[in-house]
């Protein structure tokens, strides 16, 4: 039997498709157990039961008896077609029931089951090839004729029409079959490159993902070193402050001890002396009482004058006492707050060290040391302002102090090349520049400039000069210096200086070989001077430009 009428025979009544779990009723047709199930619930209200295919009545509900040589069939039968049912194209001739395509024809554009097959057309015009769905692609769009060439020159499939009439007459043409062949033999020969390039790129991926996590490893391991560098800082300073409160509670409790002492040793007299004077109050002898010797200092004068019994007002001696008393208790000394607040400004030295340790080339801060500021100078709390004061500022005195009205940054500089800018429209006497470590802290000759050891820009009675060793030179006076830029190249042993203006304005170059590390300095006599934005890093080299005079100087562009 034919696959298509063994198919047929297999079908569901009911349901018009292959029986699954088939059944059969009394009168010997057989359905899908389930849709037999559903149609006896139907008739269940009815009274009676019908077979669907042969009307046979039934006064009960049928049983129903699996039919075992049915199911094996069905089973055998699918198992025989299973690249049909896949497929999922049917015959296009099969429109009471689905029957899978075996084969499909170009020129009717139509699928075929086995049974249509065998009917179909054995003529050459009409090509069979496998089911498919798309069968209008396998014809010419113009002509409406199978595609039976491939043009090389232009890369398409084309009809008979196309070739001998059409755009594509007299180009070079094969079948096809032949083309395909071609094709596919490429592609083919083109694997083993592809495949061979995959593996090429699969090698650079994973070289980059090791190049990336070896990285990624670099950094963790400098950012991880950082932080430890951090914890060990900062209990380094911790340590030092507490340190340092310690020292200076000792030396106050000593202080204070003293004066309880002495407190102590004041209340005993003056308890012995009240019970001496409440004796002589008690008194009735004048002659007694006026005998009696001075007592010293008995009480408070406002309190003498309220007492009405001339023999203890007249005994009672001076103020001298008193005032060595307040003295005394003026003279304990306090912690040096002044002093803790500057050594914990270090924790900026801290945080600024994080961006040079993860190399983020963000602008950091100057921050200026409250350790070596003159007493006649004030720092801002944000250690960036010096301005003058009249009023002394009672810092201890330390080696690192200035005895002038200067001060030097907390950061120093011993290599690199760095520029900052200061803001000083807000004084008229002032100096800026840098200096090393070693700068004498007391003198005449400590001043910035006036020593071998310091450079520096000044400005005095109106008038702007740069100095180094004593040694000045007189700037030009008729441009602003609201703002002064100082550029630092250590290496190359150059310290410059700029007047913001507009343009920018070379001022003068130190040339040096410096042997420390430097600080940066500023000097104010009067109003205050201030640290503007953060010290940048520069990476260009020198160029060279005409001024508005017409001498050339060297700038940076920056």
């Amino acid at each position: 039997m034919a696959s298509a009428d063994l198919r047929q025979e297999l079908n569901c009544s009911i349901c018009l498709d292959i029986y699954t779990d088939p059944v059969t009723l009394r009168c010997g047709h057989n359905f899908c157990q389930d849709c037999i199930n559903h149609a006896l619930d139907e008739q269940k209200g009815s009274r009676v039961y019908t077979c669907p295919e042969c009307r046979a009545k039934f006064k009960k509900r049928p049983a129903l008896q699996r039919n075992i040589t049915l199911c094996n069939i069905v089973e055998g039968f699918l198992s025989t077609q299973p690249d049909q049912e896949e497929t999922g194209i049917f015959c296009t001739y099969c429109v009471d029931s689905p029957i899978p395509a075996v084969k499909s024809c170009k020129l009717c554009e139509a699928s075929l089951c086995d049974k249509h097959l065998r009917v179909h057309s054995k003529s050459a015009e009409h090509i069979l090839c496998g089911p498919t769905a798309s069968l209008r692609n396998k014809k010419c769009l113009i002509h409406k004729k199978i595609l039976e060439y491939y043009c090389t020159e232009d890369s398409v499939c084309i009809c008979v029409s196309c070739r001998l009439h059409g755009e594509h007459r007299g180009h070079l043409v094969e079948m096809l079959d032949e083309a395909f062949e071609k094709k596919i033999e490429r592609l083919r020969n083109e694997l083993p490159k592809l495949i061979t390039k995959r593996e090429e790129s699969q090698k650079r991926v994973e070289k980059r993902r090791k190049e990336v996590q070896e990285k990624a490893a670099g950094v963790t391991n400098r950012v991880t070193a950082l932080f430890r560098d951090i914890r060990r800082q900062l209990e380094d300073l911790e340590n030092r402050v507490l340190s340092e409160i310690s020292r200076q509670e000792e030396r106050v409790s000593l202080s204070v001890s003293d004066l309880i002492q002495q407190l102590e040793i004041k209340k005993d007299e003056l308890s012995r002396k009240m019970s001496h004077i409440e004796e002589l109050c008690n008194m009735s002898d004048p002659v007694t009482v006026l005998q009696e010797p001075d007592t010293g200092d008995l009480c408070d004068t406002e309190e003498l004058c309220n007492m009405s019994d001339p023999v203890t007002l007249l005994q009672e001696p001076d103020t001298e006492d008193r005032e060595r008393h307040g003295n005394q208790v003026h003279g304990v000394g306090d912690l040096d707050v002044g002093l803790i607040s500057g050594t914990l400004h270090t924790l900026s030295d801290i945080i600024t060290g994080i961006n040079m340790g993860i190399y983020v080339q963000d602008p950091t801060h100057i921050l200026l040391d409250i350790n070596t500021a003159g007493n006649y100078i004030h720092i801002s709390d944000d250690l960036k302002t010096a301005s003058w004061s009249d009023t002394n500022q009672n810092r201890p005195e330390t080696p690192e102090r200035f005895r002038h009205y200067q001060v030097i940054s907390i950061r120093r500089f011993s290599s690199g090349r760095y520029y900052w800018e200061v803001d000083v429209r807000e004084s008229e006497w002032w100096t800026v520049g840098m200096c090393y470590p070693s700068i004498d802290r007391g003198g005449d000759e400590s001043s910035i400039g006036c020593n071998n050891n310091s450079w520096g820009m000044r400005r005095s009675n109106n008038q702007y000069t740069v100095r180094h060793n004593s040694n000045v030179i007189w700037l030009p006076d008729k441009i602003s210096y609201d703002k002064v830029r100082i550029c630092l190249d250590y290496e190359a042993g150059q310290l410059s200086f700029y007047s913001l203006c507009d343009p920018i304005r070379h001022l003068h170059t130190f040339t040096a070989t410096f042997t420390e590390p430097l600080h940066a300095a500023l000097v104010a006599w009067n109003g205050c001077i201030k640290i503007s934005g953060g010290v940048r890093r520069w990476e260009k080299p020198a160029q060279r430009r005409m001024t508005s005079q017409g001498v050339e100087s060297d700038w940076w562009n920056i």
